[in-house]
């Protein structure tokens, strides 16, 4: 149980507090509530161009890191389809530095073509890097943009293609900055050996006075019910033909989730799951084989990759997953292989909850999800799932018409 107060300042930011006197640490977690699928589709990479931008210094810092490492801490940030998160892990008694450095950055960013320049050189080589000059890299580009028909996650957080970071202009970023990076969608948490009056006063202190901005109300389109299978082929200079098969799954909030969730690790959550007992070491068709979703807020994919074995033909090995997945529709898993596979997710969600910076991290998620406190119930969810709820989703995901899937030929 994951203990913690709220409050929330008057310009809308909300604040939790997950006071732990069993560490010197504190981290100060500060999450917005903005992702990839917010962007203009023609305008995209920009919610993961500001991750980098928001460590190229602020209106009164011109250097993030200096400060911060005078103060014993380290800090970092990840952007995703669904939210944008920086934090911080410092000694407990220097706490008001990452106030302050975070305050700032609220407060505005340095806007100068200068920053822009330099970042946005940094994020199109990461582009080249990973995406498109990497083997497999641009996987997901094609998949997502296969998969989804409306929704925005049918673009990656780095964006839709280069030429959009390529061509953002400063006035672009700015709107983009102010309409998003506000208190009003951002939500505060701070966890270790603090106290929530000392929280509470430093909040008041260094967040307060920040203008709240407008709420920013989402209005995504509705991916449709998919009703015919996709496919692409592509050839590639890449050592290994691989495939790659994706079924639409439920939101994050919805109880399926929790089942789909399961679903992967029975079919390909390590060396002793279906996928990879059958496909890996039985027939050999695959060198490497997994199954996984993305855990995205709203309806996201649930996907089987694997690379085959050289001289193994992709129908095959295509119709060697089906058989598996026929045998989750026909047949329940066993009661003590969906036991295996909840008591591994137990397992993972304790280890995760004992570092200081995970609780304080899923604390502002679960937050943005819409209740904090929902972080103290996951494991629940996950129990009630039965066997007979494994075979009756898996009927509905695993149609043909519900895939999207991709074969990735390697030239020759």
């Amino acid at each position: 149980m994951v203990n913690f107060e709220r409050f929330s300042l008057s310009n809308g930011l909300r604040v939790i507090v997950h006071p732990d006197t069993s560490t010197p640490m504190a981290v100060v977690n500060v999450m917005y509530d903005v992702g990839a699928k917010d962007e203009d589709p023609n305008k995209t990479g920009f919610a993961h161009l500001f991750e980098h931008l928001m460590f190229g210094g602020s209106i009164n810092i011109p250097v993030y890191d200096e400060p911060l490492q005078m103060a014993g801490g380290e800090n970092n940030a990840y952007t995703t389809n669904d939210l944008t998160n920086y934090y911080i892990q410092l000694p407990a008694e220097n706490l008001e530095t990452a106030f302050w450095l975070e305050s700032d950055r609220m407060l505005s960013l340095a806007f100068t073509e200068n920053s822009l320049e330099v970042q946005r050189k940094v994020v199109c080589e990461e582009f080249k890097e990973h995406y498109l000059n990497k083997p497999y890299g641009e996987v997901w580009l094609k998949l997502r943009d296969l998969a989804y028909e409306v929704h925005p996650y049918r673009w990656m957080t780095i964006g839709k293609e280069l030429s959009h970071i390529e061509n953002a202009q400063l006035q672009d970023v700015r709107n983009f900055f102010f309409k998003h990076y506000r208190p009003v969608n951002a939500i505060l948490v701070v966890a270790g050996n603090v106290t929530v009056e000392q929280v509470r006063t430093l909040a008041e202190k260094w967040f307060g006075p920040i203008e709240n901005g407008e709420k920013y109300l989402r209005q995504l389109p509705e991916e449709p019910k998919q009703t015919r299978a996709k496919k692409l082929e592509i050839q590639a200079e890449v050592p290994l033909d691989a495939l790659y098969k994706c079924w639409h799954i439920y939101s994050r909030l919805d109880h399926r989730y929790y089942v789909s969730d399961l679903i992967t690790e029975v079919l390909g959550g390590g060396g002793s799951s279906r996928l990879f007992q059958s496909l890996v070491k039985e027939k050999r068709l695959f060198s490497n084989i997994e199954c996984y979703h993305f855990g995205t807020t709203d309806a996201g994919l649930l996907t089987i990759e694997g690379k085959l074995v050289k001289g193994v033909k992709m129908e095959d090995a295509e119709a060697a997953i089906n058989v598996e997945l026929e045998k989750m529709k026909q047949e329940k898993v066993s009661e003590a292989e969906l036991q295996k596979v909840k008591n591994k997710t137990e397992s993972m969600i304790a280890f995760e909850d004992m570092s200081l910076m995970n609780r304080a991290n899923s604390l502002a998620y679960y937050e943005l999800l819409g209740d904090a406190s929902l972080m103290n119930t996951e494991l629940d969810r996950y129990n009630k799932v039965t066997v007979e709820d494994v075979q009756q989703l898996s009927n509905e995901i695993f149609t043909e018409e519900n895939s999207s899937t991709i074969w990735y030929l390697a030239k020759n």
